[in-house]
């Protein structure tokens, strides 16, 4: 199968984090036998003496890069920030179409395989009108949990769902959604992310905690994500003030970065933390394993979530989760012996952690829990589903259209 995926959704050699988690599925799926996969990952436009730091790294990504055994491109498009959202989908697609066209001339794609339903699932629905390629878009958390309340955006996204070939949810809260914006539910399924087995393993507790120059003797918390209003982490550090007197040597170690530092760095200050609540900023997928196995237990504070990759790594490493009872987190942990669920509110959240860190968990039951539902499992539930909805549409020819 020839598939084209689209979207922004996608690592490059300056932001190699970047929608790690698509680039996980796209990968496994090219190994798949027969797959010849192509990424097409469109980056605003940006000059190269913008003085604002992120439009400079946006300018250095080459058009075109290798990573691993894939060809990604990216096609530039116009953006003006906070200006243009409602113009988002179609200057992407338009920024994109002749790249697109001479690919397709080149391969003769199958499908297009579409991630994050606006503005990237728009225009790959576009760019499919256009080309006469089916479409398959997959949603990821707040395409559909939030953009559908723009009144100037939901019309684009039924049309997005009503145009599709197929629609993927990550989780059962967004397939539900997708059903409501206009995506037929013969046409529609739920394949949750996976975990890189390989990656996150677990490590001794004793050897995480040295190679991060942490306490031994200490009860700890991770909780890795952005610090963005979404992931609720003065929530947690109100939460964690609860445990203070029950657990002495108790630290929350915050693994992220984001626009919230300050203020939250200013709220531990506040409510007497200092020196239990640590700030290590963005780390590398590849550390990432040693946070985990250095905790007692991870917590995510969530508002919402699409798939909550950070549940999955930590269980594959062998460390119980926290979790508010959102998005995916209630597929994920769907036994006692996997994790604790919670309501929103600070004081479920430290009941949680404090039954967390009174309970004896087996490392073992969690490492073996995360282990099967790894990317080559998802890969083929991906692969089963593009083979059906294409199998549909073979018995309707799908002829360009002019948009």
């Amino acid at each position: 199968m020839r598939i084209l995926t689209f979207t922004t959704l996608f690592p490059n050699s300056e932001q190699p984090w970047h929608g790690i988690f698509v680039y996980r599925r796209v990968a496994q799926l090219a190994r798949r036998p027969g797959n010849f996969v192509t990424v097409v990952a469109p980056v605003p436009y940006a000059p190269t003496w913008s003085p604002v730091p992120r439009w400079r790294t946006t300018s250095s990504i080459s058009s075109e890069e290798l990573m691993g055994s894939l060809t990604i491109y990216h096609p530039r498009y116009f953006v003006l920030p906070k200006i243009s959202m409602i113009f988002h989908g179609l200057l992407m697609f338009a920024g994109s179409m002749s790249l697109v066209r001479r690919l397709h001339k080149e391969n003769r794609f199958d499908c297009i395989d579409a991630h994050y339903v606006y503005p990237d699932g728009f225009a790959a629905a576009l760019l499919g009108k256009k080309l006469g390629i089916p479409v398959i878009i997959s949603a990821r958390g707040t395409d559909i949990n939030v953009f559908p309340s723009f009144k100037l955006i939901r019309p684009m996204i039924r049309w997005t769902m009503q145009h599709s070939a197929g629609a993927v949810g990550v989780c059962e809260s967004l397939t539900k959604a997708m059903l409501n914006l206009g995506a037929l539910p013969n046409k529609t399924c739920t394949i949750g992310n996976g975990v890189d087995a390989e990656l996150f393993t677990p490590v001794g507790r004793s050897y995480a905690r040295r190679q991060l120059s942490m306490p031994e003797d200490s009860k700890i918390i991770v909780s890795v994500g952005n610090l963005v209003p979404v992931k609720r982490h003065g929530v947690l550090i109100s939460a964690f003030a609860q445990l203070v007197s029950k657990y002495p040597q108790i630290r929350l170690y915050l693994v992220g970065e984001g626009h919230l530092r300050k203020k939250l760095e200013a709220q531990a200050k506040r409510e007497g933390l200092s020196g239990r609540v640590f700030f290590a900023g963005r780390r590398p997928n590849e550390e990432l394993k040693l946070w985990y196995g250095a905790a007692d237990v991870s917590c995510l504070a969530s508002s919402r979530e699409g798939w909550a990759n950070v549940i999955l790594e930590s269980l594959a490493c062998g460390t119980p989760v926290v979790a508010t009872s959102v998005g995916g987190a209630p597929e994920i942990i769907a036994s006692s012996h996997l994790g604790i669920l919670v309501e929103q509110s600070e004081e479920s959240i430290a009941r949680g952690l404090q039954r967390a860190l009174q309970q004896e968990w087996n490392r073992e039951t969690l490492v073996r829990f995360a282990r099967s539902r790894n990317w080559s499992v998802v890969a083929e539930e991906v692969q089963n589903f593009l083979n059906a909805r294409l199998s549909t549409e073979r018995h309707s020819v799908l002829k360009p259209n002019e948009v």
